[in-house]
């Protein structure tokens, strides 16, 4: 290299340059330097202070030009800036914090740098990204791996087989990187496609901070696989009003999650819920009277008078033949409402009806529980 770049610099300044910009990165990668010595020596390289930024952890990393530390406080704003990328995933920022207009080089420099500091974070430990390879996260989560082997995944994916895993599922347009970094941005976490779910394989979550259009339901910290089950129930549960669903809150309300889909659609209750759902109206009125079991807060909700809500009402109950507004009528309402929506084949989902029948694979079923709402296809190895 250093040879080419003297044949090279009598030729194009930049070129020049730019090619022992390269060896002087090469030099830095071979001899496997750490993220601090990176910034240091880029600092000096560009003869300014530059900055590395990890997003899973947060840590950042100034050096000045004179090789220590940049001075403490909100650092000023970067003249330059390359993403950090790892297996196609952003994982941080490098910059470069240049008094005036940035250098012609300065791109290469973070280019170079970017790449070096991608290395670094490869190199210590499992990988520091959040997306996983499928079928390292399907092995964990079957019910049908071994227990040799599901330890073998989860210590790839860089998670201590002993430790209890929350597994989430989850249906989103945002990507499941980013969600990651949203619901987890301090703890280790992974996440993987599974057909047409994502999963999200965490040892702590906060709940609140997932995102208002994600619907997820969040399996019990322990074994993988069992987690895996509640998630799946849980996110079954989920409605507009109830987007995010943990396993544990359901309570006896899980043991609807059994009952088979065509006993369901022939109860007469379920049969005439199915029928009030084609009037969305109705059908959102029910929904708020069966949240709130009170007239009043269902027609604050709504934003009516209490008068209309008892019309409606009224009417719904002649339509469900069903009195509404007695206590047994409502718990009844309640169930057969719970019931259709767990059918699958409603259309209040934001991503349209989520027919849990279309995602199944009988062969990694686990006492009936995959039959009902699995992800795991068989093609799934093969990704």
């Amino acid at each position: 290299m250093e040879a080419l770049a003297v044949r090279l610099s009598g030729l194009d300044p930049y070129v020049d340059g730019a090619i022992r910009i390269i060896a002087f990165y090469d030099t830095l990668m071979r001899r496997r330097v750490d993220l601090a010595a990176l910034a240091r020596a880029s600092a000096g390289l560009a003869e300014c202070t530059a900055g590395i930024r990890l997003h899973g952890t947060g840590r950042v990393i100034r050096h000045a030009p004179d090789g220590g530390p940049a001075p403490a406080g909100p650092p000023p704003s970067a003249s330059s800036t390359t993403p950090i990328t790892l297996d196609e995933e952003e994982i941080g920022t490098v910059w470069l914090e240049r008094p005036g207009p940035p250098s012609p080089l300065d791109d290469v420099l973070l280019d170079r740098l970017a790449i070096a500091a991608a290395g670094v974070v490869e190199r210590h430990g499992p990988a520091r990204t959040t997306m996983a390879d499928p079928a390292l996260v399907e092995l964990v989560i079957s019910s049908d791996s071994d227990e040799a082997a599901r330890a073998r995944a989860l210590r790839l994916l860089g998670f201590a087989a002993e430790v209890p895993l929350h597994v989430v599922a989850v249906r989103t347009r945002l990507p499941l990187d980013r969600l990651g970094a949203l619901i987890c941005p301090a703890r280790p976490v992974k996440a993987a496609p599974l057909a047409d779910v994502g999963v999200v394989l965490a040892t702590a979550l906060d709940p609140a901070r997932f995102p208002a259009d994600v619907r997820a339901g969040i399996g019990a910290a322990g074994s993988p696989d069992r987690s895996w089950r509640q998630a799946r129930t849980a996110l079954r549960f989920t409605t507009p009003r109830e987007p995010v669903v943990h396993y544990r809150d359901l309570g006896a309300l899980a043991l609807l999650a059994e009952v088979p889909q065509d006993t369901a659609r022939e109860n007469a209750d379920v049969a005439a819920v199915a029928r009030l759902a084609a009037d969305p109206d109705d059908l959102e009125t029910l929904d708020t009277y069966c949240a709130t079991g009170s007239l009043r807060r269902a027609a604050g909700l709504l934003h009516l008078h209490h008068s209309s809500i008892a019309r409606r009402l009224g009417q719904i109950s002649k339509t469900l033949g069903i009195d509404v507004t007695d206590p047994t009528g409502l718990t009844r309402a309640r169930l057969a409402l719970t019931a259709w929506r767990l059918l699958g084949d409603r259309a209040d989902h934001p991503y349209g009806p989520q027919d849990s029948r279309s995602t199944v694979n009988a062969s990694h079923a686990d006492s009936g529980a995959n039959s009902r709402t699995g992800v795991l296809r068989s093609g799934a190895n093969s990704t």
